[in-house]
């Protein structure tokens, strides 16, 4: 199975960076999930993380990393190395060369476009870096501010999976967007 490209250096486009995921955002990412008692619920866990499960997450993560199971990067903003939110590249499929994005972004700094920017910088990235030809994202039909972020890095959206996830007991719609070797090009 291949490996999921290392970030050597930031991802940049001059607004926003992108750096891989450390012990050090631990702090941010709780004070995240305290601010935004829904932010669980649009990730689809079934409870906010706790600091010991984060600190287990990034010490498995160079391992993840190098088995292409899945990568955690941290959106910032540039000139900034604090943690503005987080890009989670996951479900990785090695036989149909494809993965999917899952992001969220600090309460405080939403609508101000770095979800979009880091979206388009990641996704970009991978489509060039690690041999993958599509990814894509799934969120909840009616999250607006996502589809919309996801529209604004280049996403295109594909239509509604409906009943798609179980989600809290629930079946749950999902919109599915997505960015292709192609879209590069065009």
């Amino acid at each position: 199975m291949p490996s999921l490209p290392e970030l050597r250096e930031p991802l940049t486009d001059g607004l926003v960076d992108v750096r891989g995921g450390a012990e050090r955002d631990i702090p941010e990412i709780l004070i995240a999930y305290q601010d935004d008692p829904s932010l669980y619920v649009r990730m689809g866990q079934l409870r906010p993380p706790s600091g010991a499960e984060l600190g287990r997450r990034a010490e498995r993560a160079e391992a993840d990393r190098v088995a292409g199971r899945r990568l955690t990067l941290t959106v910032l903003e540039a000139g900034d190395d604090t943690c503005r939110g987080q890009i989670h590249v996951h479900s990785v499929d090695w036989d149909n060369s494809r993965a999917d994005l899952g992001i969220w972004v600090v309460p405080q700094r939403r609508g101000r476009g770095l979800g979009s920017r880091a979206l388009a910088l990641v996704a970009g990235w991978l489509l060039r870096e690690s041999g993958l030809q599509r990814v894509g994202l799934f969120t909840e039909s009616d999250n607006d501010r996502m589809i919309g972020a996801a529209q604004a890095a280049g996403f295109e959206h594909e239509g509604v999976l409906r009943g798609y996830t179980r989600e809290r007991g629930e079946r749950v719609d999902n919109a599915v967007l997505s960015m292709v070797v192609r879209d590069l090009r065009g």
